[in-house]
């Protein structure tokens, strides 16, 4: 049944609006490939991308963050992705109808996302969605990331509506977290990059969604 049209929506953006994984899985077996290690499986890239760079430096040459080698192969690893970030990145598929007639009907839309300002924006602006975008909050523009609310809370201001008005869809229990924190109305999106071995069940969201266009049937428009 649809619900109470929100005053806004908010995205988590790698593994809930946009599918980056190609891209981070061609970058993480550029790399692997000059130090001559074997190609990793994409599932595997696709598990990690949400724990960010250093989840996939250390999948990739099972090192830890203390490691004496970890910051340079992160920064290698970055380095390749920006150069190279929307190859094939693209909005999940439907995605494109869904913000289509949210903005038709003036619904506002933003992100918030702990990806760093300096990937987001470059990959945003690839996509022809930085113009788009009515609020984007990096952790470059916080104290405190997600699972703390203080993101959400900054996307709520910007967009000026009172956060338990505005719906948040991601993919990681820290945005459910976050969303639950900050007061707003929290949505899984199980299509995404979701970590071995658990359950976005467990993660005690309102709502739970299988594609992008399931959120139109939830939305009064």
């Amino acid at each position: 049944m649809p619900l109470s049209t929100p005053a806004a929506l908010l995205f988590d953006l790698d593994g809930t609006l946009i599918d980056t994984a190609a891209d981070f899985h061609r970058a993480v077996n550029r790399q692997r490939e000059r130090h001559r290690l074997q190609p990793l499986e994409i599932t595997t890239v696709r598990q990690n991308v949400s724990e960010g760079s250093k989840a996939l430096i250390r999948v990739s040459f099972a090192i830890k963050d203390d490691h004496h080698d970890f910051d340079r192969l992160r920064q290698e690893l970055l380095t390749d992705y920006l150069a190279n970030i929307a190859v094939d990145s693209q909005l999940f598929s439907g995605f494109e109808h869904v913000l289509s007639v949210m903005e038709a009907s003036s619904l506002p839309w933003g992100i918030v996302t702990n990806k760093p300002r300096l990937y987001a924006e470059a990959l945003l602006e690839q996509l022809g969605l930085i113009t788009r975008s009515a609020a984007l909050v990096c952790p470059d523009d916080v104290s405190r990331t997600k699972p703390h609310p203080e993101p959400l809370l900054k996307a709520a201001d910007q967009l000026q509506q009172p956060a338990q008005q505005i719906w948040y869809v991601g993919d990681h229990a820290r945005d459910i977290e976050a969303g639950r924190s900050a007061g707003m109305r929290t949505i899984a999106a199980a299509y995404g990059y979701i970590p071995a071995g658990e359950s976005v069940e467990d993660w005690r969201a309102d709502h739970v969604i299988d594609s992008p266009s399931d959120l139109l049937t939830m939305l009064s428009l």
